[in-house]
């Protein structure tokens, strides 16, 4: 330990998780270590978790920010975690900044689980800190579960296990014990040390039984119940009720003693080691001990004990009740037998809304859970409670506990309003299972609803729905019906749902207006209400418009305002929605390092709170970059991994893949990606996806030589001229006329194919598109060789002289040095111009080798040869060139060896 806190003041910091059953040490051993932070000038900050449930949500960390004297924890405004735990992040790098800081936090088993979810937020950031945090936890409790096998993959993670005292260790902390005397209490103890030391007390004072040794430190501790006054008694009883930790004032109020009185019952519990001092207030010298003093209560004891300390806390506290709402509901709760529930469940429900209040979902979950298990429970509260614990589910990311609850509430539901509500707790999800439950919800609610606001809110869920199940038709009627009713409400909850379910039913080019306008209203509905949400919401719409048109300039002028709207929101999600239009609007304009940096950050903000389209951002702008930067490392995983998108984002998933595979040079898995799609008669796209698949889907026939698809996909992208290609905001794939233009030279439409990637050119350039110019020029050259028409040589040289330029400034490691710069005949080998001529036939690697007695790889590695120095990238331009090359040879032969483009 004196080693990690010497690295951690030299801002190499870590988590020490000390891990060992009750008793071993773990606590003796924090405070060795903050005694020996403080000696070095190292500031010290503990958070102790409650061993009964009643701490308030992050306690822990609460202490923790006050020790450094930092604000305490306290919500933002968004749904997300990320900022508040960010802020924290802050505080303890703050703190640490002097002269380091060591954090203790005391039993993690016990802390609530939005604190667990902060720890894991810190260990991943804590080796760039001068900060050593030592948390402790028992072995063998159910709650460790929660914590360690997510920890223990963080790089800062070090695992310390305590061990008990063997045998000789035992012998030295007795008094004047003999060896048989030490093996015994060794046998008794198994070494415990708090054990041990409550052995030696014992023996110490006379009230050791060797012929009837305890078996458990309860057994000592009951003893010495015995030996003390009983107005001591009486005393610690009360205490262990209030907790491990008690205030002296609280504790003379429950009994109705001055503080005067209870003060030398309290030094009486110390001096029997019951108690100690800890600052200005008292704590239980072990979690064990408590427990012992509070297992000597009768259930009518026990039960007046509860109801005291309620009414005490509920008083004392009147006045900010909000560290005490957890702590009053558990007392509460206790007395739920007697006749209390509908007490204990006010108490529980307002606590289980604080919790969820200040982001801490999981402990609202079971605060909402606990209130629920009260009786007698009013089936009107019923239906309010597990809507709230259904909200609460959700944001913890529990689906199923969201959509169980939210059936729950539906059942329970005496009014349309609660029904509307039971049916807004579950939101559209790529769960086909799950949002079968949802829309039973939305329909039954629509059916009863009459109020404008509601309805909006349920037909907007509704189109969401409709979204995931490629129901374009209802999807547009939906999200128009709810957009009036909203707007007719006047009610601004409504209002943003409405909106944004419209923007789902406006895909495409031919939506690009109306969503341009439904920016401008949520911006102005952002304003009136002042929510960094809804101007979040409104900026990436205009980006996403902005980019779809081909003005990339406009669109990064307008990148700011969304990362301010993004700074003031906080949390992943939001963070993750800038970085992935940053993403894609760098790869657009050809800074593709910055592209592939925004995308990572972005993947690694989300792929924790929503792996789902985490992953599905990160794939689609990898792709694109594949196509003219290479294959990335983490794009090859892509491209080889086994994976299953959801449902509804199969199609793009498989046709992309098929593209990627192709540049990666896995000809047979991208065959096999394509036919995974289906016929192509047969498919089905998300509608913000028509367009990219299309494109992805050409690529992909072109490279594998599907021909007739290849045809059938230009006819589905010529009404689409002028366009420029984007994958819901986040892939940038050019203008439609260099996918058209790529596919007819693939197809042998030379002159269309020249007309067409000229444009491209044109359009990339006017954009601001420099990769796409450079792309486009590249196959304008090659078809102006394969073409050879009048001028078509020199055309050709001169643009991709040109294109090599561009390629090479950019960084296009996939077209520079590629390009049919010269008049060479491509400088293929005897043996590779025998491959190209087979290869015009149109036979196959496994045919070509057969007929050149060569092994199919070698047949494919010379096809690969013969693409690279000719500057192609289908078979089918090889064939056309080939065909060329000896139409040329057969009129003159004298000029064949230089009629070949390079």
């Amino acid at each position: 330990m004196r080693g990690w806190l010497d690295q951690a003041r030299d801002g190499a910091g870590r988590l020490v998780l000390c891990s060992g059953e009750a008793g071993i040490g773990k606590t003796r051993l924090a405070q060795e270590l903050a005694g020996m932070a403080l000696a070095a000038g190292t500031t010290v900050a503990w958070g102790r978790c409650a061993e009964t449930e009643g701490a308030p949500a992050y306690w822990p960390w609460r202490q923790v920010l006050r020790s450094v004297g930092a604000a305490t924890l306290t919500a933002a405004e968004t749904e997300d975690r990320f900022r508040l735990f960010e802020d924290v992040v802050q505080a303890v790098a703050g703190a640490a900044e002097a002269n380091g800081l060591v954090v203790v936090l005391d039993d993690v088993h016990r802390a609530d689980e939005a604190s667990l979810l902060l720890l894991r937020h810190l260990a991943d950031q804590v080796t760039s800190l001068r900060v050593l945090v030592l948390a402790t936890l028992r072995d063998f409790e159910p709650a460790s579960a929660r914590l360690t096998p997510e920890l223990l993959r963080a790089p800062s993670v070090e695992c310390l296990a305590l061990r008990g005292f063997d045998p000789a260790e035992v012998s030295d902390q007795l008094p004047a014990a003999t060896a048989d005397q030490g093996l015994r209490v060794h046998e008794i103890t198994g070494g415990n040390p708090l054990f041990v030391r409550e052995v030696a007390r014992a023996m110490t004072d006379g009230s050791w039984r060797p012929d009837r040794p305890p078996q458990t430190v309860l057994d000592i501790v009951d003893a010495r119940l015995d030996r003390i006054s009983a107005d001591c008694r009486r005393l610690v009883q009360a205490a262990a009720i209030i907790g491990r930790d008690f205030r002296a004032g609280v504790l003379a109020t429950v009994l109705d003693r001055s503080v005067e009185q209870c003060m030398p019952l309290i030094d009486e519990a110390v001096a029997f080691g019951l108690v100690q001092r800890a600052g200005g207030d008292h704590r239980f010298v072990h979690a064990l001990t408590r427990d012992a003093v509070e297992a000597s209560l009768g259930t009518v004891d026990r039960s007046a004990l509860h109801r005291r300390v309620a009414e005490v806390l509920e008083a004392e506290f009147a006045a900010d009740l909000s560290e005490h709402l957890a702590d009053i509901a558990r007392h509460r709760a206790e007395l739920v037998a007697y006749g209390e529930g509908a007490t204990a469940r006010r108490w529980l429900v307002r606590a289980a809304d604080d919790a969820v209040r200040r982001l801490a979902y999981e402990e609202g979950v079971r605060l909402y859970r606990a209130a629920l298990a009260t009786t007698p429970l009013p089936v009107a509260e019923r239906s309010k409670i597990h809507a709230a614990l259904g909200r609460a589910a959700y944001l913890a990311g529990d689906l199923p506990a969201c959509v169980t609850a939210a059936a729950a509430a539906a059942e329970a539901a005496r009014t349309p309003e609660q029904q509307a509500e039971a049916a807004l707790v579950v939101e559209a999800v790529p769960d086909p299972a799950i949002n079968e439950t949802a829309k039973r919800l939305c329909e039954e609610a629509l059916a009863t609803t009459q109020s404008e606001a509601l309805r909006a809110r349920l037909l907007s869920q509704r189109s969401h729905l409709a979204f995931y199940d490629g129901e374009q038709e209802r999807l547009d009627a939906l999200s128009a019906e709810a957009l009036d009713l909203a707007r007719a409400a006047h009610d601004d909850l409504a209002l943003t749902d409405a909106l944004r379910a419209r923007q789902e039913a406006c895909p495409g080019p031919a939506g690009r207006a109306e969503r341009l306008e439904l920016a401008a209203e949520m911006l102005a509905l952002a304003r009136r209400t002042n929510s960094a949400r809804s101007e979040m919401w409104g900026r990436l719409w205009r980006l996403d418009a902005l980019i779809e048109s081909g003005r990339l300039a406009a669109a990064a002028e307008e990148l700011p305002a969304l990362a301010a709207a993004v700074g003031r929101l906080g949390g992943p999600v939001s963070a993750w929605h800038h970085d992935r239009v940053a993403a894609c609007l760098a790869q657009a304009r050809g800074r593709y390092a910055d592209a592939a940096a925004f995308a990572r950050r972005g993947f690694e903000r989300m792929r924790t709170v929503e792996p789902a389209p985490a992953s599905g951002a990160y794939f689609a702008l990898l792709t694109a970059l594949a196509g003219h930067v290479g294959v990335s490392a983490d794009a090859a995983r892509f491209a080889r991994q086994t994976f299953e998108p959801p449902p509804r984002f199969a199609m793009i998933a498989h046709l992309s893949r098929a593209y990627l595979q192709l540049c990666a040079g896995l000809p047979d898995e991208a065959a096999v990606s394509y036919r995974r799609a289906g016929p192509i008669e047969t498919w089905s796209l998300p509608a913000f996806f028509v367009l990219p698949g299309h494109v992805y889907a050409a690529l992909a026939c072109a490279g594998l030589g599907r021909h007739d698809d290849l045809a059938v996909l230009v006819d589905r992208l010529e009404p689409f001229r002028g366009e420029h290609v984007v994958g819901g905001g986040v892939a940038y794939l050019g203008p439609v006329e260099l996918a058209l233009g790529r596919a007819a030279a693939v197809l042998g439409r030379l002159d269309a194919a020249i007309e067409d990637l000229s444009t491209a050119v044109r359009q990339a350039e006017s954009a601001g598109a420099p990769g796409f110019v450079a792309e486009a020029e590249y196959h304008l050259a090659v078809a102006l060789r394969t073409r050879s028409g009048p001028g078509d040589r020199e055309r050709a040289a001169t643009v991709a002289r040109d294109a090599d330029r561009l390629a090479r400034s950019l960084g296009m490691t996939a077209y520079a040095g590629r390009l049919p710069v010269g008049d060479a005949p491509g400088g293929l080998s005897p043996r590779e111009a025998e491959v190209a001529a087979l290869v015009a036939e149109g036979l196959t690697n496994r045919q070509i080798a057969e007929r050149l007695v060569l092994s199919e790889r070698t047949a494919q590695n010379h096809v690969q040869h013969i693409l690279t120095k000719l500057g192609f990238t289908t078979r089918s331009q090889i064939a056309a060139w080939s065909a060329r090359s000896l139409s040329t040879e057969m009129s003159s032969p004298a000029d064949s060896a230089t009629s070949a483009p390079s």
